[in-house]
């Protein structure tokens, strides 16, 4: 395993190299392209900062591994330990902020019932609040995510065919009693003490294609629901990462004591 440490360590770094060129070439052409829309740029920052810090940790690696210098077998080991220790923070935080059951939130009529305060604290305060929703609700209008529900499906439909972010942001609430005409065009009860008159919810309700039910609760918290199970795979995904970067941090390890044996064998 010294033995071949070195070069496992020169292949792996090889790899993210490669990995981190083309994420910094996919930030730069979501920058150039005239076409890229506002949401798909809001990848750019993120991506370029995580294709950037995988360039200098994998020239770091692979400058050490393949000229066997010791100082920056020294660093890279440094960077991937500041790494692992940062994957297992996010990691820990990822499962505190969606540990919550969300099984009382989704009981009973549907993703209507579910109250924001069913939710993380710190999920609530990122998401549901003036700057970040007015951004979510803008790719929701921008990507047209009504627009894919057939013009003759009703009720019935939203109750067996759609995910929990369109039962909460393509229709109004239940409870407020407008009558389906389609699938994203409901006409208000008459007036004269319905539900639509008391409940506020009912009142964010637009036919207008472009606003329809994304102000109300009932689209936020199903838009909450989906990104506690999103960040629930990225737990796991995270975890499975940690594991193989504590494999590499081993190999290095391993490098770095063949690089020192091989150094006082020529002394």
């Amino acid at each position: 395993m010294v033995r071949l440490s070195n070069p496992i360590i020169t292949t792996l770094n090889v790899l993210t190299l490669l990995i981190s060129l083309g994420a910094i070439a996919f930030a730069t052409w979501l920058h150039l392209n005239p076409r890229a829309t506002p949401c798909a740029r809001g990848l750019q920052r993120p991506v370029l900062v995580l294709g950037a810090s995988l360039l200098a940790v994998s020239l770091v690696g692979l400058a050490g591994s393949w000229r066997r210098i010791s100082a920056l077998l020294w660093a890279y080991l440094a960077l991937l330990f500041v790494f692992i220790l940062g994957m297992v923070c996010f990691t820990v935080f990822t499962i505190a902020v969606t540990n919550k059951s969300v099984g009382r939130a989704l009981s009973g009529k549907g993703y209507n019932e579910a109250r924001l305060g069913d939710y993380s604290h710190w999920l609530q305060k990122y998401v549901v609040n003036a700057e970040n929703w007015d951004g979510i609700k803008s790719c929701l209008v921008e990507i047209n995510f009504c627009g894919n529900l057939a013009e003759d499906r009703g009720p019935r439909y939203y109750k067996n065919s759609v995910a929990a972010t369109q039962w909460g942001c393509c229709k109004p609430p239940i409870d407020c009693g407008f009558k389906s005409d389609n699938a994203t065009y409901w006409t208000r009860p008459p007036k004269g003490g319905r539900p639509e008159e008391e409940d506020p919810e009912c009142k964010k309700w637009s036919n207008v294609q472009t606003q329809l039910c994304f102000d109300c609760e009932s689209c936020k918290k199903a838009v909450l629901y989906n990104i506690q199970k999103e960040w629930k795979k990225l737990a796991i995904i995270n975890a499975s990462i940690l594991v193989v970067v504590v494999v590499v941090y081993s190999v290095g390890c391993c490098a770095l004591r063949s690089n020192r044996a091989k150094q006082n064998q020529k002394a």
